[in-house]
């Protein structure tokens, strides 16, 4: 979202269509930033997409026939869309797209948030035309030999401008909160992690002595009926999201590239929990590690 804000920006006159996950929660985020930029020139389609996991499932059987089922549907909505261009932000979602855009002849822009790239980027990089990268070190995760090396550009990792913007106040009104005791803010991610939760709901009694708490529980994650004064849950933030982060002294996050780049760029104090290798490929420990030697 970051990277359309900017091109919005830059020029209210390109047409955006964004491509994601039927179930996923893009659609809402897609669809309210649209409003809020009164930009009608963004639209949304959703395609059926196989995720591969890195632990034993039943849906990783189902999902191998969802791959060529969303293949054909990103054909079809690449031939009626007919971009000049397809950027491809990672994620399983975009495997099929990208496929289908070089199948027509589309070039492809690929932008890999994490230190060490997933297995869609990579599967993207070897039909790409420029492959973006957050950091140099994640160069030695690529064959570059001579025909490949000049594909590979460091870029950074855009944040949406719009973050740096926050206030305080407004943050604080949000929540319902004074500002005679810090705030700390936990998320997890726009699917939350319920560990983080339940851990934050067990210890809310003692957090409460001495913080106030704004807690990112993640879509159809509240638990309702919990009103405590100094505690505000959300599902999911999106416009306020900036004056949330000025109003908070701490934050708690998961360790997802983009999360961190935001961090950083705030100059926020962080207590990152990567998730573990068990439920991913151990992208999420090596971004923390990255970022506390690189900002702490």
């Amino acid at each position: 979202m970051a990277v359309i804000e900017e091109f919005i920006k830059n020029s209210r006159k390109n047409e955006i269509l964004y491509v994601g996950s039927k179930n996923g929660p893009e659609k809402e985020a897609v669809l309210k930033f649209a409003a809020k930029m009164d930009f009608k020139n963004l639209e949304f389609k959703g395609i059926t997409c196989g995720k591969l996991r890195r632990y034993f499932s039943f849906e990783n059987f189902v999902d191998a026939f969802r791959v060529p089922l969303g293949f054909f549907q990103s054909l079809g909505i690449i031939r009626k869309f007919r971009p000049e261009v397809v950027f491809s932000k990672g994620g399983y979602v975009s495997v099929p797209v990208v496929l289908a855009a070089r199948v027509l002849r589309v070039p492809v822009l690929a932008h890999e948030s994490d230190v060490v790239p997933g297995l869609a980027t990579r599967i993207s990089a070897k039909v790409a035309d420029k492959v973006l990268l957050s950091f140099e070190e994640s160069k030695k995760y690529f064959k570059l030999d001579d025909k490949f090396k000049d594909k590979f550009i460091v870029t950074g990792n855009p944040i949406r401008s719009e973050i740096l913007k926050g206030v305080k106040e407004k943050g604080l009104k949000l929540c319902g909160f004074h500002k005679f005791k810090p705030v700390v803010l936990v998320m997890g991610g726009s699917l939350g992690a319920m560990q983080v939760n339940n851990i934050v709901w067990n210890c809310l009694p003692e957090l409460l002595k001495k913080y106030q708490i704004v807690h990112i529980t993640g879509k159809g994650n509240l638990k309702f009926g919990l009103n405590k004064e100094g505690y505000k849950q959300f599902e999911l933030l999106f416009d306020e999201l900036k004056d949330v982060y000025a109003a908070c002294d701490l934050i708690v996050t998961r360790g997802g590239a983009n999360a961190l780049a935001e961090v950083a760029a705030l100059e926020k104090r962080a207590v990152v929990i990567p998730l573990g290798t068990a439920s991913s490929r151990g992208d999420q420990i090596i971004n923390a590690k990255f970022c506390s030697e690189k900002y702490g």
